[in-house]
């Protein structure tokens, strides 16, 4: 499994809910909460992203830019934020591309079998875009974006 700690983040360039195209050197100085997760409106996702909604003003004033990243299209990430008020972009990434290089996708076990696929997994990227914490596999999403606040302080 990857380790990206310590090191440059890999760049991304993705369509995001808001209609723009998003890119890591966008947030430049920053530090960004990049959030991988498998699909919009299921019950772990929506647990998380909910997390990252209630902390958001928290997330905000440390000068932290949320992204959650999935293989959804537009539509759904737009009907997602609409019903749980998300005040942050979803980007898409239908073919995996960006999950790959962040470690966010291949084999993981589920419900005791192997399958590929997302791996709800998050990576906090400094503002020198330098990886600060990788958390390659997120196991509690409703209590993880606490941890990730913590890491801010």
């Amino acid at each position: 499994m990857v380790n990206l700690e310590g090191k440059q983040a890999p760049d991304f360039s993705l369509d995001g809910s808001d209609g723009k195209r998003h890119s890591l050197k966008d947030y430049t100085g920053r530090p960004v909460v990049l959030y991988f997760y498998p699909k919009d409106d299921t019950p772990g996702c929506t647990k998380e992203a909910c997390g990252f909604r209630d902390l958001n003003s928290e997330l905000s004033n440390k000068g932290a830019v949320v992204l959650g990243v999935s293989p959804d299209g537009l539509s759904s990430h737009e009907k997602f934020i609409e019903k749980y008020n998300l005040p942050f972009v979803l980007l898409s990434d239908p073919d995996a591309k960006v999950m790959k290089k962040y470690g966010a996708y291949g084999k993981k076990m589920r419900y005791g079998k192997e399958v590929e696929g997302v791996i709800r997994s998050t990576v906090l990227i400094g503002p020198d875009g330098k990886v600060v914490k990788h958390w390659k596999s997120v196991k509690k999403a409703e209590t993880h974006p606490e941890y990730v606040l913590a890491e801010l302080k």
